[in-house]
């Protein structure tokens, strides 16, 4: 009964999507992350199973991640979705709060269309590094990834936690994840650290050989270092079953959320098309989930109270509410239908042709 409540409102909102096939589609771009990480996965997938029947040719681009998706999302033509970090979202309302006026321009006409998911943060280490937990990497030379990227101010943010300092500057290295893993691999560096959602494909692709020569530090729950941490970030596990050939067991680690952005927009074709947008996303969130990136199945179709001076995109939280509604009362309906029907001990034969059964 829920199945066909929900097919019934979802119908009209792909009639509605799928009209909009025989028209010219709009070019719009979504900025992402690097070529092997999971932001780049989802913008494929939003693009494929959103973008498309909502007559968008949306254009997936990569990037060193969430401090250059900020700018490009703001500054770059055609670049109407983005991918971030929420620490970095928040780094920069806190820069522009503070009188940063760039930081202030780049950040405040962004807005959010939804939550996605926790990208757990990846502590690397050698396999014969005496370091066990977070908590060790005091004073170790450290890649915190590429400038610009969301994992390098999650890497920094992380460290100014724990520790109380900022990384010395003669310990910082700014590599991309493939670089950072090979230069732990050569002792060139003591830590790596990653931010990616699990399971990524830059483990999952790497030369068992190399992989058996890393491994990732434990976040110890009752160490002051982890209390600190966990003002920003949120405690989770690395699972053993993302990574079999690697993981024996499951990590504890810390979390960031990501966030899908786009900005402020008046125009009436934009608006129309990211409202076009929001009724596919809705419609095909099944689609995601069912057949995306693994993440999907965490992603959750809500828009969750916001903490000071984050916004969500009012035309498109419109849309996204009055869905969340038709959920909830299909939801509903189907709950008080089903408890009105009695329990059937058996059915009759002429019953079962008629498919009257349930």
């Amino acid at each position: 009964m829920l199945k066909r409540l929900l097919a019934g409102w979802l119908g009209l909102a792909l009639m509605v999507v799928s009209a909009l096939a025989g028209a010219e589609p709009a070019h719009y771009k979504i900025v992402t992350g690097p070529e092997r990480g999971t932001y780049i996965q989802f913008g494929q997938d939003l693009s494929k199973w959103v973008a498309q029947p909502a007559g968008i040719d949306l254009e997936v681009m990569a990037s060193k991640g969430s401090a250059e998706n900020v700018q490009r999302m703001r500054f770059e033509s055609g670049v109407k979705l983005a991918l971030v970090q929420s620490d970095v979202y928040q780094a920069y309302l806190d820069m522009a709060n503070a009188g940063n006026a760039d930081a202030g321009t780049a950040i405040r006409p962004l807005r959010l269309i939804m939550p996605l998911y926790d990208e757990e943060i990846n502590v690397v280490v050698r396999a014969d590094s005496p370091m066990k937990t977070f908590a060790d990497i005091k004073d170790k030379t450290i890649s915190v990834g590429l400038l610009g990227s969301g994992t390098a101010q999650t890497a920094t943010t992380l460290y100014h936690l724990m520790f109380g300092q900022a990384i010395p500057e003669q310990n910082v290295q700014h590599l991309s994840n493939e670089d950072a893993l090979a230069a732990l691999i050569v002792k060139k560096v003591d830590v790596a650290i990653i931010v990616v959602g699990q399971p990524a494909k830059l483990f999952n692709d790497m030369n068992p050989d190399l992989l058996s020569q890393i491994r990732l530090l434990r976040v110890d729950p009752a160490a002051p270092e982890t209390a600190r941490a966990k003002q920003t970030y949120f405690p989770t596990a690395i699972r053993a079953a993302s990574y079999p050939t690697w993981l024996k067991d499951d990590v504890p680690t810390l979390t960031v959320k990501a966030f899908l952005v786009t900005y402020d927009y008046g125009l009436r074709d934009t608006v129309g098309n990211l409202n076009h947008f929001a009724d596919s996303l809705c419609a095909n969130f099944e689609n995601l989930q069912e057949h995306g990136h693994p993440k999907w199945k965490q992603v959750k179709l809500e828009l969750p109270t916001l903490v000071r001076g984050w916004k969500y995109y009012p035309p498109v939280e419109k849309h996204l509410r009055a869905c969340l509604a038709n959920r909830s009362a299909a939801i509903s309906s189907a709950a008080a239908v089903q408890a009105t029907q009695k329990p059937r001990s058996s059915c009759t034969d002429q019953e079962r042709l008629l498919l009257l059964c349930k």
